[in-house]
């Protein structure tokens, strides 16, 4: 085949990079491009790029210096470089990496296939204003995936000021989409067979505030619950904020079985000295009320959470509350992280820096306290027959799927043993037994598929 109008995609960072990415495939099929398997067989390398911490942007430029390799040994002729790495550091990322030939910043992915194809002269650094970004007519843009799952990004931007975080000089204040144009991707994606819809953005309990409309996450969560009948698709949102999480989201996921029961809600800490630091505007008593109440309303949610260890400042009796508070709430799913210093963060002036090996041994003491909540957590679903959506089979043939207590990428996964000569289906889903738990996954053993969730009323949590 030839590779004159090949194109390799690599996709690093979160999940709101992967949906970029898949509008930009789309795109340039549309054109006539071919989508390459490997690198060393495309005419053109596009590397989507993350740098929302600094090993996120150390990681960016050792993969674009790799890949850039293949215009010397390879087919390629053109390397573009999109997203954050070249919103954050501008000019200066093609002073430094002369390999690549474009840099889109993350306003101008709808001009990939103008540099994929050369029309954009060599290197420019194209860096439109964020907040001048269109969130409109995007429901209709092709998407090219590879899963029975896909992200929905509901908008774009973030108001918060929070002085870890560099986000909303990458990408601008929040601008949410409109909700028929969510809506309309939507019908897109479950008539292409999408079995499970995750809305991602930067906050996404903060959608729709910008909208003159004033319809929040909770009116559009009903709105897509609707589409979704009578197929069983499963919805969730990620990426919540606990301060804009309130009660009416919580009445309306548990009154509607498609929208499942989980809350991905970064705290970031529960010491109330360094949320205020953070810019987070909450403290303990706020969170312990908060996953309280969707405990008391939803006794089965799943609650999943992020934090961070080693901010400037934070004291042994600073981490002593985040470990107690851990304890107490016991969630399902936690990500520790290490704070990730950089002269650009306002956290940068803060006195007091924690030095790197005590924060990564505080991640680690945490990660352990997790472990034994998580592996106790997934005991109770042990004996129980639960709904798995069937991802994927390795190269042994063990089938790999997720149950509604795990999100992709981010959570564990559920092995399912199957009877010989049984076979599954990718993006089907089977009804499964689970016979073993461990610290993130689960093991189950496949029943008939024809048990399996056929229509929206079939729908359930546990079997």
């Amino acid at each position: 085949m030839s590779n004159r109008k090949n194109v390799y995609i690599v996709t690093l960072g979160c999940a709101r990079n992967q949906v970029d990415s898949e509008v930009m495939a789309g795109e340039l099929e549309g054109a006539g491009w071919t989508l390459a398997d490997r690198p060393e067989s495309a005419r053109v390398i596009v590397v989507n790029t993350c740098s929302f911490i600094e090993s996120a942007a150390d990681e960016a430029i050792d993969t674009i210096l790799a890949l850039a390799d293949y215009k010397r040994t390879g087919a390629c002729r053109r390397l573009v470089v999109t997203g954050c790495l070249p919103e954050r550091y501008r000019e200066a990322t093609g002073n430094a990496l002369t390999e690549v030939d474009v840099f889109l910043g993350t306003g101008a992915y709808d001009q990939i296939v103008s540099a994929v194809g050369g029309l954009i002269d060599d290197k420019t650094c194209v860096l439109p204003d964020p907040d001048a970004i269109r969130m409109t007519g995007r429901g209709k843009k092709r998407r090219v995936r590879e899963t029975p799952s896909a992200y929905l990004k509901i908008a774009e931007g973030c108001n918060r000021h929070c002085t870890y975080c560099i986000i909303p000089g990458l990408r601008g204040r929040q601008k949410s989409r409109p909700m028929e144009d969510i809506l309309q991707e939507a019908r897109l994606l479950i008539a292409a067979g999408v079995k499970e819809l995750v809305l991602v953005a930067q906050e996404t309990t903060h959608y729709g505030a910008d909208l003159s409309s004033r319809a929040g996450l909770a009116e559009l969560l009903y709105a897509l619950a609707g589409l979704a009948a009578p197929a069983p698709v499963w919805i969730r949102f990620l990426y919540g904020h606990p301060e804009s999480m309130d009660s009416k989201l919580v009445e309306i996921i548990s009154d509607t079985p498609v929208l499942l029961p989980y809350f991905d809600l970064p705290i970031q800490h529960a010491s109330g000295r360094v949320l205020k630091k953070m810019g987070r505007q909450y403290d303990m008593e706020d969170l312990v009320d908060l996953f309280g109440r969707i405990r008391r309303h939803i006794p089965e949610a799943v609650l999943r959470t992020t934090v961070i260890t080693g901010f400037p400042g934070e004291t042994e009796d600073d981490f002593s509350q985040l470990v107690d508070f851990v304890r107490q709430v016991r969630f399902d799913h936690l990500g520790v992280f290490t704070y990730s210093d950089a002269e650009d963060l306002p956290a940068h002036r803060y006195p007091d820096p924690v030095p790197a090996a005590v924060a990564r041994e505080r991640l680690r003491h945490l990660m352990t306290l997790q472990m034994d909540i998580s592996r106790e957590k997934n005991q109770r679903y042990v004996g129980k027959n639960m709904d798995v959506l069937v991802e994927e089979i390795s190269e042994s043939g063990l089938w790999t799927g997720r149950t509604a207590c795990q999100a992709p990428e981010v959570d564990g996964v559920t092995f399912i043993r199957t009877e010989k000569g049984q076979d599954l289906i990718v993006g089907d889903f089977v009804r499964a037994r689970i016979v073993d738990a461990m610290e993130y996954d689960l093991v189950a053993e496949a029943g008939d598929p024809e048990q399996g969730i056929r229509d929206v009323k079939d729908i359930g949590w546990i079997k």
